[in-house]
C-alpha cells in the first residue's frame, strides 16, 4: 500500500509535466512559428525535468559508470517511458558524461540497439552533432544543427539538442528527419532549372526564325515556308509542354483527395485505343486487347483515368517497334492475405527496343528521358510517366514496369476495385 501510494504523485506529476510541455510547445508552434522539431523538444524536455528530479544515482561511488547511467535510465517511471516510446521522432537522453541514459524505439531504429550506457560518440559518430551536443552541456543554450547518413541510403536530420536542470542535469537529444523535404527541395530546384531548359530551346529556335525572315529571307518564298513549318513544330511542342505541366500540377494538387466515383476501366482503355488508333495506323501498328475475366468497376476519376491510359498507349507506339503490335491485357486479382482488396490490373506491352534495367527506377522522374534527342523528335515532353505515376497514386494503385533490351517493355497498371455496396439485411432496417 506504501509504494502504491508513493507511486501516484509522480504519475501524476509526469502527467502535469506532458500536459504543460506540450501545451507550451503547441502555444509556441502557433504564436512564434518556430520550428516544429524545437517545439517539441521544448515539450519533451519539461516532461523529463518532472520526471527525473526524484531520480538520485544510487551508488554514488559508481556515479561516473555506464552501469549507473543505464540505470538511470531504466528508473524512468513507466508514464514517462511509455510517451516517449510513441514519439514518432528518434529521442535520447543523455547524462552529464554524454552517455545514452535511454533512447526511444525510432532511435533504435536510426542508430542501432544496445546503445544505452554508451557514449553518444560511438552512437552518433556525426562531428557537428556531437559538438552541439557539448555546447549546450556547456552553456546551457538550445541549439539545432543539420547533418546526414550517406550510407546505406541518404538520409537527412535535424538534431535538436537541450540541457534540462535536473539533479543530476541531462541532456534531451531528438533527431527529426527531414529527408522528404531535402528531396522535395532539390525536386523543385531540378524542375525549374529542367522546364527553363524545355522551353528556352523552342524559344530560341522561334526567335531566330523571326530573325531570319525579318531580314534576307524576307522575299525568300522557300526558305519563309521551311521556316514556318519549324516555328510550328517548336510552338507545338511549348504548348505541348506546357500543357503537361498544368495538367501535373492540377493531379499533384489534388493527390492526396481520393476519387469518388465508379469507372469501367474496359471502356476507358477501349476509348483510349478508339482515339489512338489513327496514330497507330500511321505508323502501320496493330493494337490488340485481351480481356481474361470479367473485371469489376474501379473507384476512380475518369478523365484521369484516360490521361492515364493514353500516356501509356501512346509511349507504347511511340517507342515500339514499326510494323509491330501494342498488346493491351486486361485482368482482375481477387484479394487474398497479402492484398486485402479485389484489384483490377491493365498491361500494356509493345515489342520496341526495350528500357535498359538502370533507367526503369528512374523513368516516372520529371524530364527523365532514356533518350533525348528520340524523345524530343517524337515529340515527347519527359513528363508524360510522371503525370501516370501521380494519377497512380492518388487512386492508390501500383505501377509495374518490366523490359529487357530488345524485346520490348510492359507497363502494369493496378487499381483497386470499387467496394461493393451491400444492402442491409431485413433485420438491420427494421432495427432502424
Amino acid at each position: 500500500m506504501n509504494q502504491e501510494s508513493k507511486l501516484e504523485p509522480g504519475a501524476l506529476r509526469v502527467l502535469i509535466a506532458a500536459g504543460l510541455g506540450f501545451g507550451l510547445a503547441a502555444i509556441l508552434m502557433l504564436a512564434v512559428n518556430i520550428n516544429g522539431v524545437i517545439s517539441l523538444a521544448i515539450g519533451i524536455a519539461a516532461t523529463a525535468a518532472v520526471c527525473l528530479v526524484p531520480l538520485r544515482r544510487r551508488d554514488a561511488g559508481g556515479s561516473g559508470s555506464a552501469n549507473a547511467s543505464a540505470e538511470l535510465g531504466s528508473g524512468l517511471p513507466a508514464l514517462a517511458l511509455a510517451l516517449f516510446e510513441h514519439l514518432p521522432d528518434p529521442l535520447m537522453l543523455l547524462d552529464q558524461a554524454e552517455r545514452v541514459l535511454f533512447a526511444n524505439a525510432p532511435a533504435h531504429a536510426v542508430v542501432g540497439s544496445g546503445i544505452e550506457g554508451k557514449h553518444v560518440s560511438a552512437v552518433l559518430r556525426t562531428p557537428s552533432v556531437l559538438e552541439a551536443i557539448q555546447l549546450v552541456s556547456r552553456s546551457g543554450k538550445p541549439t539545432s544543427v543539420g547533418f546526414s547518413f550517406h550510407v546505406p541510403v541518404e538520409r537527412h536530420f535535424e538534431a535538436y539538442a537541450a540541457r534540462v536542470e535536473t539533479s543530476p542535469a541531462l541532456v534531451v537529444l531528438v533527431l527529426h528527419e527531414v529527408t522528404q523535404l531535402k528531396r522535395s527541395e532539390q525536386m523543385r530546384v531540378d524542375f525549374v532549372a529542367n522546364a527553363s531548359h524545355e522551353l528556352r530551346t523552342p524559344l530560341a529556335a522561334v526567335s531566330g526564325f523571326i530573325e531570319t525572315l525579318k531580314g534576307h529571307a524576307r522575299e525568300d518564298t522557300k526558305a519563309r515556308e521551311k521556316f514556318l513549318d519549324i516555328m510550328t513544330v517548336e510552338a507545338d511542342r511549348m504548348r505541348r509542354l506546357i500543357d503537361d505541366l498544368l495538367s501535373l500540377s492540377r493531379i499533384e494538387l489534388n493527390e492526396h483527395v481520393p476519387p469518388l466515383g465508379e469507372v469501367s476501366i474496359e471502356g476507358v482503355v477501349r476509348d483510349v485505343a478508339g482515339a489512338l488508333a489513327p496514330l497507330a495506323r500511321a505508323e502501320n501498328i496493330t493494337i490488340e486487347i485481351e480481356k481474361r475475366t470479367e473485371l469489376p468497376p474501379v473507384t476512380g476519376e475518369r478523365d484521369e483515368l484516360i490521361q492515364l491510359f493514353q500516356n501509356l498507349l501512346h509511349n507504347a507506339i511511340k517507342y515500339g517497334r514499326t510494323d509491330g503490335h501494342v498488346w493491351i491485357t486486361l485482368g482482375a486479382l481477387p484479394a487474398d492475405s497479402r492484398q486485402l482488396q479485389d484489384m483490377v490490373a491493365v498491361s500494356v506491352r509493345d515489342d520496341g527496343e526495350g528500357i535498359p534495367a538502370e533507367a526503369i527506377p528512374r523513368l516516372t522522374e520529371r524530364f527523365y528521358r532514356v533518350d533525348v534527342k528520340r524523345s524530343r523528335e517524337k515529340g515527347g515532353t519527359g513528363l508524360g510517366l510522371a503525370i501516370v505515376k501521380h494519377i497512380i497514386n492518388r487512386h492508390q494503385g501500383r505501377l509495374q514496369i518490366e523490359s529487357q533490351t530488345g524485346e520490348g517493355a510492359t507497363f502494369t497498371v493496378t487499381i483497386p476495385a470499387a467496394r461493393s455496396v451491400v444492402a442491409d439485411p431485413p433485420s438491420a432496417i427494421a432495427a432502424k
